[in-house]
């Protein structure tokens, strides 16, 4: 790092800088035979390297109908339009950090632990996060820089990272090799599964991911084996990409649905519903709430699926051929600790404070709304302040897990302001006509309270943190995706005319909020499908297409016709709001559905020029699979 009064004067610096390596042996390569088992560490964090339960070998070796493929995820990089950027201050001993990041909390305790001081001598500021995906979830090398800087210096630092520096700089979703065998009835009852994971992570730091959750729990099988296993390379870290892990383990699960129910000669749909879960079967808990089910019909019934022709090849548009396919989502409900500040004014205007972030999901709108509907005032009377360690502590803002953990908390304080009103009673000039023919004090508005007292303001603190029902009940978010595409029949190319999705988040707080959320995460589906992959330099290890001109991203041009719709649910067993979440399984379901697609669609003989479907999204091994031809 060079620091200059500007930014060019401090690039170009920079690239003066002469670098010279002394040469070692290099882990730049996918070596699975470099291939090792999680640590202790991620075993205890729900990433096991072994799972089982029933008799997986005598199931599959047993099977009337039986599939096994492999196929392969390449590593993804996060690539929002703003860079991620620190400003580092300091004040005397104090810190204060202006950075792009989803856990304010977090950076605060790491920094404060870099530079041995206490936690609250470092202040971290973020209430707008920008693109972030899970790319701002942990506190990247680049903060810590930008602080040692400005302490050497004794003046503000502004650290932004580049384009090409994103790559190195800040982690990605790792490249995944997965194998998927699945045996069945000739009825379409599954009765043996195994999925197999193996992905990469960097030599001086582990990562590993919930790849294999969705073969545990998404449908009904008695025999199930999963592996998982880490290869460590001369790269930065990978790091969590909306919906990490599920989404990729997700693809593999259902592409190997779809080779079954092609082995069954039976519907995709069909299949599914066949096997169904009623429960969650690793944990063998009921599960909080599951929709799936209506998801599927509500789905299939919006896209068209009953005059979906089974037979692959046989509709066309001009030279075009049409493919359908589907595919089902699924992601963990999860929830945290949580704490916000709820102040309520005589004037009728209401502060929230909580420390949590906003990427883009609409933070602010929705506690707004949840603070105005439990306090009885318009939504446009409620201010929201967020981002900030100076304000209460809230988790993580990832995992789709925010309404579900910081909304129960501002939801908490809201009912702990109104038991304070409630607690001060009527006003005190009117009590006593107010008892004799009017309602009960509890039932007049917190305003209402506030002015009879002459206070100016009531105001309370709350943290919501999740209780019995972990122990009691699986929660999961579910849904159900449909996709057609048009392939060339000459070309191969690739486009997705019509997305249509389905989905069981819960109560949905904003619904013009979530669909937007749905929306978003089926055009990441449609690049993680068909566009994106980064293509490293093995001698290297170093990134070749990082930039946005060689490493593509889905435009408005490729989100033709999205339908995104939400099932009716309400999940009060999971916590007191209903609700699930709903960023990430937007996008789980989507990369298969296509895929799914794209295989209704194969060639008409070994002569044609066009890819194997299956193999067109993310390169299944089960074939050879000539370079893909990109759309313009």
């Amino acid at each position: 790092m060079v620091v200059a009064d500007t930014v060019e004067e401090a690039r170009h610096a920079a690239d003066l800088v002469e670098v010279t390596y002394e040469p070692a042996p290099a882990a730049t390569t996918f070596d699975l035979g470099r291939s090792r088992p999680p640590s202790s560490g991620a075993e205890e964090g729900e990433r096991p390297g072994e799972t089982a339960r029933g008799d997986m070998d005598g199931a599959l070796a047993g099977a009337p109908v039986a599939i096994d493929i492999t196929c392969v995820a390449p590593r993804e990089h996060h690539h929002a339009m703003e860079p991620h950027a620190t400003i580092a201050v300091w004040q005397g001993e104090r810190l204060t950090l202006y950075d792009k990041t989803q856990w304010v909390d977090n950076d605060r305790k790491e920094i404060a632990h870099v530079f041995g001081i206490p936690e609250d001598h470092v202040r971290v500021i973020s209430p707008y996060v920008g693109g972030a995906f899970g790319s701002a979830l942990r506190t990247w090398p680049h903060v810590a820089i930008a602080a040692l800087a400005a302490r050497r210096v004794r003046r503000p630092v502004r650290l932004e990272l580049r384009r090409r520096e994103l790559t190195t700089s800040v982690g990605f979703r790792p490249h995944t090799r997965q194998r998927v065998a699945l045996g069945a009835n000739t009825d379409g009852t599954l009765f043996s599964l195994v999925q197999e994971a193996v992905a990469q992570t960097s030599t001086y730091e582990e990562y590993a991911e919930s790849t294999l959750d969705p073969a545990r729990v998404t449908y009904a099988c008695p025999n199930v084996r999963t592996s998982y296993r880490l290869v460590p390379m001369h790269t930065n870290t990978p790091c969590p990409m909306r919906a990490p892990g599920i989404a990729t383990g997700t693809y593999a699960l259902e592409l190997g649905m779809d080779e079954l129910a092609a082995a069954l000669g039976m519907d995709p749909l069909a299949l599914r519903l066949q096997n169904l879960a009623d429960r969650d079967q690793e944990q063998n808990l009921p599960w909080s709430s599951n929709e799936l089910e209506a998801c599927y019909r509500v789905a299939a019934a919006r896209f068209g699926w009953e005059r979906r022709l089974r037979e692959p090849r046989s509709t066309r548009l001009g030279s075009a051929l049409i493919g359908q396919g589907m595919a089902t989502a699924i992601y963990a409900a999860d929830r945290a600790p949580a704490s916000a500040s709820v102040t309520l004014f005589a004037s009728g205007d209401a502060l929230v404070r909580t420390a949590a972030s906003d990427m883009g999901p609409g933070t602010y709108t929705s506690l707004a709304q949840v603070a105005a509907d439990a306090l009885g005032i318009p939504v446009a009377r409620v201010r929201v302040e967020i981002g900030d360690t100076a304000l209460p502590p809230a988790p993580v803002h990832g995992g789709s897990m925010t309404m579900a953990s910081v909304g129960n908390a501002v939801h908490a304080a809201c009912e702990a302001v109104r038991a304070k009103a409630l607690a001060l009673g009527g006003d005190p000039a009117s009590r006593s006509s107010a008892r004799a023919s009017g309602p009960a004090a509890g039932d007049r508005e917190p305003v209402e309270v506030i002015r009879g007292h002459g206070l100016d303001r009531l105001e309370a603190t709350a943290t919501s943190r999740p209780g019995e029902e972990a122990e009691k009940y699986a929660s999961w978010a579910f849904g159900a995706v449909f996709a057609e595409v048009r392939v060339d029949a000459e070309l191969g190319a690739v486009r997705v005319s019509r997305l249509v999705g389905a989905y069981d988040i819960g109560r949905v707080v904003n619904p013009k909020i979530a669909r937007s959320q749905c929306i978003g995460g089926m055009v990441v589906g449609i690049g993680m499908a068909l566009l994106e992959e980064a293509q490293w330099d093995p001698r290297f290890g170093r990134v070749m297409n990082a930039n946005l001109a060689e490493y593509l991203v889905p435009v408005n041009a490729d989100a033709l016709d999205i339908d995104a719709v939400f099932v009716p649910s309400d999940d009060r067993n999971f916590n007191p709001l209903g609700v699930k979440g709903v960023a990430e399984i937007a996008l789980c379901g989507v990369a298969p559905a296509i895929a799914s697609a794209v295989y209704h669609t194969p060639p008409a003989s070994a002569s044609d020029s066009f890819p194997s479907p299956r193999s067109y999204c993310w390169r299944s091994e089960r074939v050879q699979v000539p370079e893909r031809v990109q759309v313009p």
